[in-house]
């Protein structure tokens, strides 16, 4: 049966008031109309029906007795503050995981659409290839490899981004069959800046050598294991970047530094590369540099 605040009211039963739940107090409140709020404890709320009571006379002093007062409303302000301070704390929370991982499907999306352009533009070279070998009118029977014709398919060079250009360079290689002796002579055509001198400055049978000239290049632009490790040590977080823009960042600093000292996802490797890392910061300078001399 629902409760009634009006006919309760008409025949108040002490030991029934000092049963009711809080639903029941806060209907019997609003009938009282007092100042409160539903959020508030149960027994500030009967606290405040139980003065209004007895001042109006509609029940004894004995109701005091049914008063807890151990907390001051001092103290009871400061928990339902508190109280306030964690929903929205959590609700903020809520909000920040949403936010990250739509930021999260976001960048999925935007790799899958950069794979997409990627394999679209492989197709089209090996479009274009299709269309020049029919378009030759004399076909060679032998393994001949005509560079010339080839050349306006290497990637161009960006002094910017050294790093990804060797690896989209040798897919194209390799998807195109492009003989490696030539590799060297199709990269010429392309270097420019640093790239350009350390390839003119290199005896010829080096210059030849794909490993060798990529090795050189890299060197130069200071892509090397301990580069790498460098800027992945030192690397910070921008203000302008998220939080899941620097983690990617470093994540690709710390696989470039690991694929750079040849790693292959072997759990000794990288135990090996930690722990003479961590050898190298307690010994003495000198010794630093016979390792690394050595390459170690």
């Amino acid at each position: 049966m629902a409760f009634d605040a009006g006919k309760f009211l008409k025949t108040p039963d002490l030991e029934g008031f000092d049963n009711l739940k809080k639903e029941e107090l806060v209907l019997l409140a609003k009938h009282l109309k007092l100042d409160f709020k539903v959020s508030m404890r149960k027994q500030i709320i009967k606290n405040l029906v139980i003065d209004k009571l007895v001042d109006a006379e509609i029940l004894s002093e004995e109701a005091l007795e049914l008063k807890v007062e151990n907390i001051d409303a001092f103290k009871l302000k400061q928990l339902e503050l508190e109280h306030e301070l964690k929903l929205k704390e959590l609700e903020i929370r809520k909000e920040d995981e949403f936010k990250l991982k739509e930021l999260e499907m976001k960048e999925r999306e935007k790799l899958k659409e950069l794979e997409m352009r990627e394999r679209l533009e492989m197709e089209k070279l090996k479009i274009e290839m299709v269309k020049e070998e029919s378009n030759t009118k004399v076909h060679s029977k032998s393994d001949y490899f005509d560079a010339a014709k080839n050349i306006r398919l290497v990637p161009k060079f960006c002094e910017k981004t050294v790093d990804k250009y060797f690896p989209q360079f040798e897919k194209i290689a390799n998807n195109l069959k492009w003989p490696m002796p030539y590799w060297t002579t199709m990269l010429q055509s392309v270097f420019e800046g640093k790239a350009a001198e350390i390839y003119s400055a290199l005896p010829s049978e080096k210059s030849s050598d794909y490993d060798t000239v990529k090795q050189e290049v890299l060197k130069a632009y200071e892509l090397v294991p301990e580069a790498y490790r460098q800027k992945f040590r030192s690397y910070k977080k921008f203000d302008s970047q998220t939080y899941v823009e620097f983690a990617r960042e470093k994540e690709d600093l710390f696989d470039k530094w690991l694929t750079s000292k040849k790693t292959d996802n072997n759990f000794d490797n990288l135990r090996q590369l930690i722990l003479l890392e961590e050898f190298k910061l307690c010994v003495h300078f000198r010794l630093k540099n016979t390792f690394r001399r050595q390459n170690c």
